[in-house]
């Protein structure tokens, strides 16, 4: 079964780096493409992390991927990254005002114009003290428009303690969402530990999809995978009871999971008559520029 992972990151960090050993992996280029190749995932989306990358217009900078190719390994270029990696554009929502906010979709648009492997953008709701409908985002929601590609947003709890949950929470997105009709948006590790919440507001708003990664950290031992079941069982409940399995996508947040350990994982959460759909099918939807790239 082919499969695309619809959340991951390429970002050389030491934060990351340790994160990839505790999983049981390195965080290069080289261990990525090892894993793909051992778990048929044929193309991943990648969030963008870097904050270096070049202003040109006077607004703030999309952040990249930065884990580089083999010969520059720290090259924050996204043309420089593997073929079968794109990547979303990660916003530094603080940053923006209301006089720098056409401006900053400017310096995102020169990315979508030149680049086939970028796919959509990404917020980082709860790292980013704004709320995702705030006005200083329309912008980037028009410009996300105009390329049909997709807005992702992270949503639940936060791997530090500097951000505010308020801004992360999944209803959140049902604001913007109904606002904003002809963009798809994706709420990230499904709004965890809020997930009813982000599923009835992908049941709401047919313009709402969610992804699944980040779900668990680590290799998974089988007694952690034991101690999974019920909340397993819980995501598989509110699924089943909204029946949205268009629009669900695989995620891994790799380099933080073990990527074996998470496809057979979230595969014990979606029905097997799915797994088409969820590990592959929904992502080409979203991401829609990935076909194009696959072919």
């Amino acid at each position: 079964m082919k499969i695309i992972d619809a959340h991951m990151h390429y970002f050389k960090s030491e934060g990351f780096d340790e994160l990839a050993k505790l999983s049981g992996g390195e965080n290069t280029r080289e261990f990525w493409q090892r894993t793909c190749e051992e778990n048929h995932v044929v193309f991943s989306v990648a969030m963008g992390n870097s904050y270096v990358s070049p202003s040109r217009f006077g607004g703030v900078t999309p952040r990249l991927i930065d884990l580089g190719s083999a010969g520059n390994p720290f090259s924050c270029e996204p043309y420089n990254q593997a073929p079968n990696v794109g990547y979303c554009l990660g916003v530094q929502s603080e940053a923006i005002t209301k006089e720098n906010a056409e401006k900053t979709a400017q310096e995102f648009e020169w990315y979508l114009q030149r680049d086939p492997h970028c796919l959509g953008i990404k917020f980082y709701m709860g790292y980013q003290n704004v709320y995702l409908y705030d006005e200083r985002h329309e912008p980037l929601f028009e410009l996300a428009k105009a390329y049909d590609v997709p807005v992702a947003m992270h949503s639940g709890e936060t791997a530090n303690h500097h951000g505010r949950l308020r801004y992360a929470h999944p209803l959140t997105v049902d604001e913007a969402a109904g606002s904003h009709r002809d963009v798809k948006f994706v709420i990230c590790h499904v709004g965890n530990p809020w997930i009813p919440d982000a599923i009835e507001v992908a049941a709401k708003n047919r313009n709402v999809y969610i992804d699944f990664s980040g779900l668990w950290e680590y290799r998974l031992t089988p007694a952690r995978e034991e101690s999974l079941a019920a909340f397993q069982q819980y995501i598989r409940m509110w699924l089943t009871y909204q029946g949205i399995w268009d629009r669900i996508l695989y995620g891994s947040d790799w380099p933080l999971i073990h990527i074996a350990d998470n496809i057979r994982n979230l595969g014990k959460i979606v029905p097997e008559k799915y797994w088409e759909r969820f590990y592959y099918e929904n992502a080409l939807h979203v991401y829609g520029r990935i076909g194009a790239l696959l072919s």
